[in-house]
């Protein structure tokens, strides 16, 4: 059996994509406009989120910019999507930044920044969320994590810790909505090609595209997948690492990462 309720088919389903303007949302966004589910676009670049909307049939998407740091903003946004669609199948939270940093490098503007978007940025999508629901008794939420969440990483000192908070909120969501009828899922992409991963200055192994990375999240979501990970060839080394004892853990993240 299945975590989740699998997903037969995109058509009319109404998707509210949180972090839709860029890297993997945006892929998603189009995936799904081409699989014909209706969607609902939210970022901060309003701009890039009118241009992509305009992909759509008529009807079939809705622009509502936001910053998820700003509960007031997510709570008109999702008002007026309720008052539109009248329900919600699906809550797909994308939104995070990056930025490298080594131990000695913590700043607190960065940290601020990093825990804002990333962590905080979640719980306040749903909290918004979460509430119509349950009254529903249906529908899924989805968050994008990362495998830097697996496991503490050089140069991720911040943001892997946003992402493994991220994993472990997921699994406590499913823990307790499950059982109210609700679907839950974990997305823990590798190395995608996007805007925030150009900035890194290291070999990416295994880096996909976002299209990729588009095509996988929707097939684990069809699947009804509770984790979805990829690329596999990636990911499982990874999940391999993380049950290492640290005796082990220590010395061969150093030999992979040359950090």
């Amino acid at each position: 059996m299945p975590f989740n309720k699998p997903i037969k088919s995109w058509v009319g389903h109404r998707v509210w994509v949180v972090g839709a303007s860029q890297g993997i949302g945006e892929a998603v966004v189009r995936a799904l406009i081409e699989r014909k589910a209706k969607v609902a676009l939210s970022a901060r670049n309003g701009p890039a989120l009118d241009a992509l909307a305009k992909l759509a049939p008529v009807g079939d998407s809705m622009v509502l910019p936001l910053d998820v740091t700003r509960v007031d903003e997510i709570s008109a946004a999702h008002t007026l999507l309720l008052t539109q669609w009248g329900a919600v199948d699906l809550v797909l939270i994308v939104a995070g930044t990056h930025q490298a940093v080594r131990a000695w490098e913590i700043k607190s503007e960065v940290t601020r920044r990093l825990v804002e978007i990333n962590l905080l940025g979640v719980l306040n999508v749903l909290e918004v969320a979460i509430p119509n629901l349950i009254e529903q008794g249906r529908g899924g939420i989805g968050i994008v994590s990362s495998v830097a969440g697996y496991g503490g990483l050089p140069t991720g000192l911040i943001y892997g810790a946003t992402k493994a908070a991220l994993i472990n909120l997921a699994e406590t969501l499913y823990l307790d909505l499950k059982p109210r009828g609700l679907d839950v899922y974990l997305i823990n992409p590798g190395f995608v090609k996007t805007p925030l991963t150009d900035r890194n200055k290291f070999d990416m192994p295994a880096l996909i595209s976002a299209k990729e990375a588009a095509a996988r999240t929707l097939r684990g979501l069809e699947r009804g997948e509770f984790e979805i990970h990829y690329p596999k060839r990636f990911t499982r080394l990874m999940k391999l690492l993380r049950i290492l004892p640290y005796r082990l853990y220590f010395p061969l993240v150093h030999r992979i990462t040359g950090l």
